[in-house]
């Protein structure tokens, strides 16, 4: 699990933690949340478990801390390792499994979003009098990641990460690509001219403040403006800024300074109070990898009509309201029956989307998949997402009484699931006809993802496909972290196409100081456990 890079300045550590952010996911700690034992653990299965295992486990430390442990065979249910399988775990980002294999069974690994703009109003000639009307579908990316071959890119640490950890990185891609296409249909309808309005159509689902981050109908690179600073050429110039994607009325200033190679990089980033003004301060070291950050897009629906409206005049097409401001919601129709659509946006297959939710673990994509559910039942309350849930593990054969959710990214205090929950719905998917679709499409063990830097050299690197997880918080009064949880679960490759499913979690583990280089400590202590479970599966062991 990768989680920070060496050398992060420790008083920007403890503010960012005090803030209350957490390593790879936002979760408050609560009492309890360790899962201490009511009962003995269940050491039972029918395999030895790997020495290297228990000493992992019996560190120093982790005095505290409570181990949870299932291998099972899914072919015939065996279970080769066992312990604590029904107790309540704080499941960290591995929860993700549950809300996005939800939603994969209700919209089809091969369901594509398509986002239409409509014609409302008189067409005469090359002029429209009245408004085009974008129709938003919650489409995660809006091309805004798609490669050329229409697949979905990412990077090993995502750019929604940016502010939590250094060595987040962006994707090549254009993030108003999709925004970009839509204008240009336009203009291929034969449209030159719009005597009226750009309206985002942002009906399809209601805010849920319950959700952080919070899914929107229209989301343009997950919501976010990049910042990207580049030290100067030498110790006291000032740094290079860039930044994207540039709408109006948003602006970005910066007065970062460039210090000596070796010295601290610390970039702070505040905004005005509707977010369109950004300005970075702080400093940047000399010679360094250009530093990444990320500021949130206030309003998405008003950022969205902006951007079209923009696109569309590089596009040819005149649009004669003013393009910033408000999103004028009151003109929307009733439907949209009868009036024509100049313009549509296919989306890449969901598949690739819940690869990506699964290789970064991204947030906001995993709690959409619930407002998603729950618009497929022609609901636009986002919790009504949570029994269209329940139905599918149902019908996956998972004890749902040990599930509790209370989001789709597992960011939610109230977030718990047992080990032998998550294997149940492991291995309904390696039932399935896109078994390896799903499988592939979780991180990697020393290939990709957030398991690209753990056990890159080792004998199972390429042979764990696994989701990892981790609740992390600031115990302010041993000036320490508390890790509420570290987790992974996935497939175990024995080789000739068969694989172990497996869960392996720690809760109730801390840090002996505030540096978040004590998790990815704690994260590899998990990852070398997963290798150490496959290298034992592939010699025939378990």
């Amino acid at each position: 699990m990768r989680v920070a890079v060496r050398g992060e300045n420790s008083g920007s550590l403890r503010h960012r933690f005090g803030a209350g952010c957490c390593a790879l996911l936002l979760l408050a700690l609560t009492s309890g949340g360790a899962a201490q034992a009511a009962s003995s653990p269940d050491h039972g299965g029918s395999g030895r478990l790997d020495p290297r295992i228990t000493e992992i486990m019996r560190k120093p430390d982790y005095p505290n801390a409570q181990w949870g442990l299932l291998q099972q065979d899914p072919d015939n249910g065996r279970v080769i390792h066992s312990r604590f399988a029904e107790q309540f775990f704080i499941p960290g980002s591995v929860a993700k499994l549950f809300g996005t294999s939800g939603e994969w069974d209700t919209l089809g690994g091969g369901h594509r979003f398509k986002t239409p703009v409509y014609a409302v109003g008189e067409r005469r000639g090359t002029t429209l009098n009245g408004n085009l009307g974008l129709v938003a579908q919650g489409d995660l990316t809006m091309g805004g990641r798609t490669r050329p071959d229409g697949t979905v890119d990412y990077t090993d640490l995502d750019h929604t990460y940016a502010n939590d950890f250094p060595g987040a990185t962006l994707t090549p891609e254009n993030p108003l690509a999709g925004i970009n296409k839509l204008a240009q249909q336009v203009r291929k309808s034969g449209i030159t001219r719009v005597n009226g309005n750009v309206v985002v159509d942002d009906r399809l689902f209601q805010p849920e403040p319950t959700f952080i981050p919070e899914p929107t109908p229209l989301m343009v690179n997950d919501n976010l403006i990049d910042l990207l600073t580049t030290p100067g050429a030498h110790p006291g110039a000032p740094a290079q800024l860039d930044w994207r994607p540039k709408v109006a009325p948003y602006r970005v200033t910066s007065s970062v300074k460039t210090v000596a190679a070796g010295q601290p990089t610390d970039i702070q980033v505040t905004t005005s109070d509707n977010g369109t003004r950004i300005r970075l301060s702080g400093t940047v070291a000399a010679g360094s990898e250009p530093a990444l950050k990320v500021s949130p897009i206030a309003d998405p629906a008003a950022f969205g009509r902006t951007a079209l409206i923009e696109a569309l005049g590089r596009a040819g097409v005149k649009v004669t309201a003013k393009p910033t401001g408000a999103n004028p919601v009151g003109q929307l129709p009733g439907s949209y029956k009868g009036r024509p659509r100049v313009a549509l946006y296919t989306s890449p297959p969901f598949s690739q989307y819940a690869k990506l939710i699964f290789k970064v673990s991204h947030n906001l994509g995993g709690n959409l998949a619930i407002c998603l559910m729950a618009v497929s039942t022609g609901s636009k309350h986002c919790m009504d997402g949570f029994p269209v849930l329940a139905g599918f593990l149902d019908r996956a054969g998972v004890d749902r009484k040990q599930v509790q959710l209370l989001d789709g990214r597992g960011g939610n205090p109230a977030d718990r699931t047992t080990p032998k929950a998550v294997v149940q719905l492991l291995t309904y998917w390696q039932h399935t006809p896109e078994a390896k679709v799903f499988r592939n499409a979780l991180p990697i063990l020393g290939v990709d993802g957030l398991l690209a830097d753990n056990c890159t050299h080792c004998a199972a690197r390429g042979k764990v496909f696994a989701k990892t997880g981790a609740a992390v918080g600031l115990d302010a009064l041993n000036n320490r972290l508390a890790v509420g949880a570290i987790t992974i679960a996935g497939y175990l490759d024995k080789g000739n196409g068969r694989f172990d499913v497996f869960f392996a979690g720690v809760n109730g583990a801390s840090t002996p100081t505030t540096d978040v280089n004590g998790v990815l400590d704690i994260g590899n202590d998990l990852a070398m456990i997963s290798a150490y479970l496959q290298e034992a599966a592939a010699r025939g062991e378990s």
